[in-house]
């Protein structure tokens, strides 16, 4: 998988002994790091990528990634796929920053670059969800594209969706 760019962050491939690192409590490689990262949710991410891979083999080109803030080279979070998409095109995406990179605009772009990436590469929709409370998280959803589908007692779900291209071979 190649990085995906944005104005201000690079978004960094994770492999498997990058998602190894994580779990055991440090950055995919050598790269300075915001304290707090990786928290449990990096881990968690890590963890599913790595189920992932176990189960279905690489999940490219929908995998997952470490967030990188260009401007000082500092890992300031994750964010990626849950895997390949479905039957019918459809890719989960989940993304987290630490809390002293938050309200920058990071997480919208960074999450842009993946609904982004997600359409280039033939997906149909991108899902996403977040706690009902999670104002933020909805607001980065909404900013990313993605709009409110529904909600359950817990969780707020967003998606974006287009039609597919037609074939022009």
């Amino acid at each position: 998988m190649d990085t995906l760019t944005t104005p201000r962050l690079d978004l960094l491939p994770l492999d498997a002994d990058g998602a190894r690192r994580i779990l055991a409590g440090g950055p995919a490689a050598d790269r300075p790091r915001c304290p707090g990262y990786p928290d449990a949710g990096d881990r968690a991410g890590a963890e599913r990528y790595l189920r992932v891979l176990a189960a279905s083999g690489d999940p490219a080109p929908f995998g997952a990634y470490e967030i990188l803030r260009r401007a000082d080279g500092t890992v300031i979070g994750g964010a990626g796929f849950h895997g390949p998409a479905d039957g019918t095109g459809r890719v989960t995406i989940g993304y987290g920053l630490v809390p002293a990179a938050r309200g920058r605009g990071h997480a919208t772009e960074a999450l842009r670059a993946l609904v982004e990436h997600a359409r280039r590469h033939g997906a149909t929709a991108v899902l996403g969800d977040t706690d009902r409370g999670n104002t933020a998280s909805r607001r980065v959803m909404a900013a990313a594209g993605m709009r409110l589908v529904g909600e359950d007692a817990r969780l707020a779900h967003y998606a974006v969706t287009w039609t597919p291209a037609a074939d022009s071979s």
